[in-house]
């Protein structure tokens, strides 16, 4: 890795990390630039998914006052959310990337409408009794992002707080502080899996790492500040920004 290339994967990284604490859908800026430079896929996926893992780390710490009082909610979901991270990984390394790939698009699109569609859905749901931690269907659906996650990663957190955002009676806000915590721990499994498989280049992964932290504790300062409305605009121009660089793809 030439100077040039080491700064051009940091800088990736930093806006990676900063747009992952914010909306998600970091690995859309990291993984063309891994690619861009030569890197066979499937190292540049897994180095990415281990260099973002900081970044996570950074953004959720930033996040911590909307964490507060989400322990128990963290615990009922995060065991869920690893098991997917490491079963995605898995996929990525046996199924051909065309099956997956085919419904990476209408996922997104599922999770954007379910972002648009949320305050609409409270009020209608409002006179039904919805559990505090989501209930079952949260934990399904949180495994179900995590699977994606895993095998890709891009558009995780829309798809995520999309879901959550149905399923439970909470602010806009503490769902994003949520999804950085388990968008985070996914990565972590899912790259923990890639090194006892697959190749990774540990100079990507540093120099991801090292940017995407950056990112984190800017995307932090930056997305805290944001009104709920502005948020769900910011999350939906992201993922359709990913639906057609997927499509094109």
């Amino acid at each position: 890795m030439t100077p040039f290339e080491a700064t051009l994967v940091a800088l990736a990284g930093v806006c990676a990390g900063a747009i992952n604490t914010v909306v998600g859908s970091g690995t859309l800026i990291t993984f063309p630039v891994l690619l861009a430079l030569g890197y066979p896929p499937v190292v540049a996926n897994a180095s990415n998914s281990i260099g973002l893992v900081p970044g996570g780390v950074a953004g959720a710490i930033g996040y911590r006052r909307e964490l507060a009082g989400q322990g128990k909610r963290l615990l009922r979901l995060g065991g869920a959310s690893l098991l997917g991270g490491v079963t995605g990984a898995l996929l990525l390394l046996v199924l051909s990337p065309d099956v997956f790939e085919a419904v990476v698009p209408v996922l997104i699109v599922i999770a954007l409408s379910l972002v648009l569609a949320q305050p609409w859905l409270s009020r209608k749901l409002a006179s039904m009794e919805r559990h505090e931690h989501g209930g079952v269907s949260a934990i399904a659906a949180t495994f179900g992002a995590g699977v994606y996650g895993g095998y890709f990663g891009a558009a995780q957190g829309v798809l995520l707080v999309g879901m959550l955002g149905v399923l439970m009676d909470e602010r806009l806000q503490r769902l994003n502080a949520l999804k950085n915590v388990l968008t985070a721990g996914v990565n972590l499994v899912a790259g923990i899996v890639f090194v006892a498989i697959a190749d990774v280049d540990w100079w990507v992964v540093l120099m991801i790492a090292a940017g995407s932290t950056v990112g984190g504790v800017l995307g932090a300062r930056i997305g805290r500040r944001l009104p709920p409305t502005v948020l769900r605009g910011l999350i939906v121009l992201v993922g359709l920004v990913a639906v057609v660089l997927l499509v094109i793809d």
